[in-house]
Parts: C-alpha cells; structure tokens; sequence
C-alpha cells in the first residue's frame, strides 16, 4: 500500500485507504486535501480521489494538490457507491497492513486526530465508525439512526424529528445529546464521513450501486450488522461538514425519499412496504402543505408507478 509521510520508526501504525468520491467538486475539494496532514496524523494512509467526471477541473485540482493520490476516473456520473467501488478496484485485494477504508465527501473537514480516531473505534465487534459531525457554522450535526420503519415515520410526522428522536420506538434520528459523547451504538450513520475495518469490507462485499445516491450508506451498514459488524460513533473523531444540498433541491430529496422506500423493500413483504410507503407519503404531504417545494416532488413521485419503477441516475442530482 502506498503511504503518506512515511517514518521507518513508526510502521506499526495503522494503515488506511481515504476514499474520497468527486463530482464537480472543485470548490470544496481543497478544503479537504488542506485538513488531512492533520486530520489523519497518526496513520499510514493513502488517499484514493474517484471521480465521477467532473467538469469543473476537479482531476486537476487533485494533481495540483495533492500529486502522489491515486486518482480513479470513472469517465461517467456512476454513483457515489459506485464510485467507491471503482476506488476499491483500483487499490486491488486489501491485506493486513490496511486495518480501514474511509469513504469521504469533498467537503468534509477533518480535524486533528480525527482518522486516527475513527480507526481506533474499529474493535470489538465494529466494523463501521462514524465522527461526530459540526456544521460550519458550529451546529452539530446528529447524525446517528435507527433503522427506519413507519412507526418512525409517523412519529417524526406528528412530533418532529427533533422530539420524536427522543424515543426509540418513534424517531429514527437519535437525537439524545449523551449519545454524541460516548461510542453510542447506532443501526447507521449518515455517511459523509465514515470508516469501515477490513473484516467487515471484505465480508459484506461491495456497497450496492443500485442506490446511485442516498441510501447506499444505510444499506451497507444495515448489511454489515447483518454479518455482526455494529456501527458506532467515535466520539473523540471531530469532523466538519459544509452540508450539500438535499434538504433545498427538490430532485435531490426525491431521489433521498424514493431511495427510502427501495431499501425498505429489499427486506420486508409487500404489506410492511405498502405501510412504509403510506407512511413516508403522509410524512412529505404534510410538509408539502406547509409551503415545502421539495416535498411537494417527493410526493408527485411516490404516487407515480413509473417514478417509483425508475432507475436512479445522474438526471437526478442536477438542478
């Protein structure tokens, strides 16, 4: 494995694989490359920049700034797990000098100590590490969740997202300060930055490219638990991340929501689906009453047979 900043007298460090997946990023992207010296002090790493034919010069940046990554172009808009895969090709087979892979958005920031952290939460049974996650404008980010069902959804409908993550029975987002101190145990995590351990990468397997965008965080993780791998925060892992754009585009969160019910699907009967899926389309009707755009096409969608039947693609993350 190819590494950063090398000293012969510190090899028994960890070592990492920093995937970060690219699509016009050239804004945010050198924010990011600015924050690993630090960010992943303490670890052997190599950074892996898979880009989904940007047209905004990001393969350029990435030569400028950071010359010796390894620079995976997969000529097409693929997919952020896409994406992710093709970084993994382009590695080749893992071994057992690379104790973590991270996956990575270009506008996360990561501070001091950060991956190092990440990867020291990889024992005992977990396979995927979370950061805790601030806002730029300081905000924490809560970024635990329980596994979604409709009981879930009907509580965020009727008491918020806020005070229904309060429960277990009623929120999926976990909203328990305490939680974001400790190593809470989570069914998944928002994915902008996250670290997987090789054991577990290698016996999930690939994540599901089906997803093109959202999702694909919560299916591996779900998968992962599925072969004893938890998913935990590492709470001394500080990250900021500067928000896309999936709660303001209205072609982006109907993609979010009708990915939603996808991978409702891949596990439960027709009945616990239709339950689901009523769910979800009171939960964005009510929202699209009170004036929310982007709710308003996530309902358009959910009630058309042809959008649901769709494939997922890159004419979805535009405009």
């Amino acid at each position: 494995m190819g590494v950063v900043g090398v000293d012969p007298e510190e090899d028994r460090r960890p070592g990492a694989v920093l995937v970060v997946v690219t699509w016009n990023s050239a804004d945010v992207l050198p924010g990011l490359l600015d924050s690993l010296e630090l960010g992943m002090a303490g670890l052997r790493w190599r950074l892996v920049v898979a880009d989904n034919a940007s047209a905004d010069g990001t393969p350029d940046v990435v030569r400028a700034k950071a010359p010796d990554a390894l620079l995976v172009q997969t000529g097409r808009n693929a997919g952020y797990a896409a994406a992710f895969n093709a970084a993994l090709d382009a590695v080749g087979p893992l071994d057992e000098r690379t104790d973590a892979v991270f996956v990575c958005n270009p506008d996360i920031r990561l501070r001091p100590g950060c991956g190092a952290a990440l990867v020291k939460g990889l024992e005992q049974g977990t396979g995927i590490t979370a950061p805790v996650l601030y806002a730029g404008d300081g905000r924490m980010i809560r970024t635990l969740r329980r596994e979604p069902n409709a009981r879930r959804l009907l509580g965020e409908m009727v008491l918020g997202a806020g005070r229904s993550g309060r429960f277990p029975a009623l929120g999926e987002q976990v909203t328990d300060p305490d939680a974001y101190r400790q190593a809470t145990r989570a069914d998944w995590a928002a994915g902008p930055l996250m670290a997987m351990s090789r054991e577990c990468l290698q016996a999930c397997g690939p994540w599901d490219e089906s997803f093109f965008l959202y999702s694909e965080e919560t299916e591996f993780a779900l998968r992962a638990a599925r072969h004893g791998f938890a998913t935990r925060l590492a709470p001394d892992a500080i990250a900021v991340h500067l928000e896309g754009e999936a709660t303001v585009s209205p072609k982006l969160w109907t993609l979010l929501t009708l990915n939603r019910v996808r991978l409702y699907q891949r596990t439960h009967r027709p009945p616990a689906v239709a339950a689901f899926w009523g769910a979800l389309l009171l939960r964005e009707s009510s929202r699209a009453l009170l004036g929310r755009s982007a709710s308003r096409a996530a309902v358009r969608a959910l009630v058309s047979p042809a959008k649901m039947r769709e494939k997922p693609g890159p004419n979805l993350t535009s405009g």
